[in-house]
């Protein structure tokens, strides 16, 4: 890792963060260079050690952005449910003055955008997975989702 610089001090307060909220995991990247501070997510014995940091250098772009914009989906039955691909405030609208990317009743197409996800005061789309009809929106507008949460279910179409 020669050439890299981490401020140690940062690190810390990132530590904090994952300890005081009780996160999972926390990822930053600045400069080429990214930190993830995975934190400890059930109750463990004082004995654990304490959250890791890893710092490595950057993912391209383009393997990045795909990465972020491919979110998970879980089946149940005919629903599937998008769920969120990281951490970061979700969005139903590309801005508050314009109306929701999708409500409840509407059909969506497999790649159309159902809302955005904001990390690091950057945007991600998240695109449908499949075919069909919202059927609901679990996913609170501009409140924090974390990976994993549901934020729009889709009542798959019949091919």
């Amino acid at each position: 890792m020669s050439g890299i610089e981490i401020d140690l001090q940062q690190v810390k307060e990132l530590v904090k963060l994952v300890e005081k909220y009780g996160l999972a995991e926390l990822a930053i990247e600045e400069g080429g260079v990214s930190i993830v501070v995975k934190g400890i997510v059930a109750p463990v014995p004082s004995s654990e050690p304490p959250p890791t940091v890893t710092a490595h250098a950057a993912v391209p772009a383009a393997q990045e952005e795909q990465e972020e914009e491919s979110a998970e989906v879980e089946e149940q039955g005919d629903v599937v449910t998008i769920e969120a691909p990281m951490v970061g405030v979700f969005y139903r609208s590309s801005s508050p003055d314009t109306p929701s990317f999708v409500e409840v009743g509407d059909q969506v197409e497999v790649g159309q955008t159902v809302g955005l996800i904001e990390a690091m005061k950057v945007f991600s789309e998240i695109p449908s997975e499949v075919a069909g009809v919202v059927v609901e929106m679990p996913g609170q507008n501009g409140k924090l989702a974390h990976q994993g949460d549901p934020l729009v279910r889709i009542r798959v179409s019949e091919q």
